[in-house]
């Protein structure tokens, strides 16, 4: 008996402590002792709003991804610090707004009340009972609400208070405006050799030895790296593919529609009510007082509405006969369809394809012997990668497989067939001396296998194999200095308005070109050349064919009339407003959180996330 007395002892006190325990950590779940889980100021982040916006947050998450997130993936997100720092921001405005007195009072409360949707009943009033209710099912009482309320247009008045008041002075975006809208009209030509009254003297080599050295930049070999490779290709192996007439039948049979097209034509059709209101509108277009197009648009129609594109005698139905026994351009009916009585004007006829399984077969044996070629590369690949992996050398598989052994000096630059593969590539610029040769796949179903011998650093490339152009780079540059001198001697009289085509020049006159315009023969940075001339001015810009004169004939402002500029520079004024409008408010915000510095309870953070795991 005394020892059953001593175990319920022991019970009681067992539950006396956990109960302080839970008591002590303060939250089990979130209707717990603890109802905040921090403060700003004088103001409390409640558990509540956390979780409510932790929700929140997380779904927004799921809709935009399209897939569930767990909470702790939503935390490497950084989800719950950003939850965090915007509740801190909203009370540290209430705190302000506490501290300024900024409030509304009981009249504009109820205001506010009364115009939430939620709130109201069938008759547009305000519902006491769905007031308590949405209320209730928040989770809040009326004074908690109304108090939420309060606080939220409090904000809104304070929020309003900083951002207003920006206006961006019109010239920002007058200069946007101008300098996106506004055009240039010039005149141009593209001056080469052939305007010179002689040739430029061909250069001696010693000329040449001369120009090589002071330009040696410009006849640089690239750095190359010295590769051997193992490479195997579909079309390498492609005629020891066998190939056997079934299956090519096989695949004729597959692809008919392919080979074989009926005879089909380009038809649109509209439909009528009735076979008389059909026959009458065909009737005054054989008459000539109306067209087709005129009757389809009075239906309120466009001809993208009754075009039926390419069209088989089957596919037509009933209309089919009477519509292929019409010519181009006529028109057929009225014939009868699913939507009723309709006349159809056959725009085009196609004839039929018909490709025999002798012309196909060709075709046909290349595709399937490329498909069963790609398949015996890929059941080598295996045993190709276990030779690797077992010591061999590239010279080595060459010589046990199909594979090709050969060499190259790769740059990003380089011309060679496998050089023209990403793959290749990607595994060129990297692989090191040290790495061993591993099989790798290209786009085609080939493969292969290298291995890096040495690499080159840039240098100048030997005069003697580059002799042709350094020769060519003297006499363009010769060509451009004596086109120079040339239009220097003409200045005067081409900075007095003299037509280009007064000596000899092909002109080329452009009017009403933006900034972003493309002139085709003219350097890419043409335009910007033109937009800093001012009118009558006249430049020499260089191009790859000689010189270019080009003389600035006038510059037209943006048309401040123009509806779309005037959009346009309402859109910019906005756009910026509302920048400098966020930048501000950002800023003050951040003033606040120096002002009023958030205290966590990170017990009850914790306590909170670990509802959502």
């Amino acid at each position: 008996m005394s020892q059953g007395k001593t175990s319920k002892t022991l019970v009681w006190i067992l539950m006396a402590m956990l109960i302080l325990g839970l008591g002590g950590f303060g939250v089990t779940n979130l209707s717990g002792n603890v109802h905040t889980i921090g403060t700003v100021g004088e103001k409390d982040i409640s558990i509540n709003d956390y979780s409510r916006a932790l929700q929140e947050e997380l779904r927004a998450l799921q809709a935009q991804t399209g897939q569930p997130i767990s909470f702790a993936q939503a935390q490497t997100f950084g989800i719950d610090r950003v939850v965090l720092a915007r509740l801190a921001t909203t009370r540290s405005m209430d705190a302000e707004n506490d501290r300024l007195g900024i409030s509304i009072g009981d009249e504009n409360l109820r205001e506010e009340l009364m115009a939430i949707p939620a709130f109201q009943g069938l008759d547009g009033s305000f519902d006491r009972d769905a007031y308590s209710f949405a209320i209730d099912q928040a989770g809040m009482n009326e004074s908690e609400f109304e108090d939420s309320v309060r606080e939220d247009t409090a904000r809104s008045l304070l929020q309003g208070a900083i951002v207003s008041g920006l206006p961006m002075p019109s010239v920002y975006a007058d200069t946007v405006i101008k300098y996106v809208a506004e055009e240039r009209d010039f005149t141009w030509a593209q001056l080469t050799a052939a305007n010179l009254t002689r040739p430029v003297d061909t250069p001696s080599e010693a000329e040449i030895a001369a120009y090589y050295d002071a330009n040696q930049a410009d006849f640089m070999v690239p750095a190359t790296r010295q590769i051997t490779y193992a490479w195997l290709s579909p079309e390498m192996i492609i005629d020891q593919v066998e190939v056997d007439e079934t299956a090519l039948q096989t695949l004729y049979d597959d692809r008919d529609s392919e080979f074989n097209r009926a005879e089909r034509r380009l038809v649109e059709r509209l439909a009528f009510a009735d076979e008389a209101a059909a026959q009458t509108a065909l009737d005054e277009i054989a008459a000539g007082t109306t067209t087709f197009e005129d009757v389809v648009a009075a239906r309120g129609l466009s001809l993208a509405d009754v075009d039926l594109g390419d069209m088989t005698k089957a596919e037509l139905g009933a209309a089919g006969e009477a519509v292929f026994l019409t010519p181009a351009g006529g028109i057929a009916g009225p014939a009868q369809t699913t939507l009723g009585p309709a006349l159809f004007r056959v725009n085009a006829v196609l004839p039929a394809q018909i490709t025999t399984f002798e012309d196909a077969r060709d075709i046909l044996r290349e595709e399937l012997a490329a498909d069963r070629a790609r398949r015996l590369i890929d059941a080598q690949v295996g045993d190709i990668d276990d030779l690797l992996a077992g010591g061999a050398t590239l010279e080595e598989v060459a010589e046990e497989t199909d594979m090709q052994l050969g060499t190259l000096d790769w740059h990003p630059a380089a011309e060679h067939p496998l050089a023209g593969y990403e793959g290749f590539r990607a595994v060129a610029a990297v692989v090191n001396a040290d790495d061993f040769p591993q099989v790798d796949v290209l786009d085609d179903g080939g493969i292969f296998a290298l291995r890096l011998d040495d690499e080159t650093e840039a240098h100048p490339a030997p005069l003697v194999d580059v002799t042709e152009s350094v020769s060519e780079a003297l006499i363009e540059e010769r060509t451009a200095e004596a086109l120079t001198a040339l239009v220097q001697t003409l200045r005067p009289r081409l900075n007095d308005g003299t037509s280009f085509t007064s000596f000899g020049f092909t002109a080329i006159e452009e009017t009403d070109m933006d900034r972003g315009a493309f002139v085709p023969g003219a350097p890419l940075d043409f335009m910007t050349t033109v937009f800093e001339m001012e009118p009558g001015e006249l430049r020499t810009v260089d191009s790859t064919n000689g010189l270019i004169v080009v003389r600035m004939n006038a510059i037209t402002e943006p048309a401040t009339d123009d509806p779309e500029v005037a959009a346009l520079k309402a859109s910019i004024t906005a756009q910026l407003s509302s920048g400098v409008s966020q930048d501000v408010f950002q800023a003050y915000a951040e003033a606040l959180q120096a002002t009023y510095p958030a205290e966590i309870n990170q017990q009850a953070l914790n306590a909170v996330h670990a509802q959502f795991q």
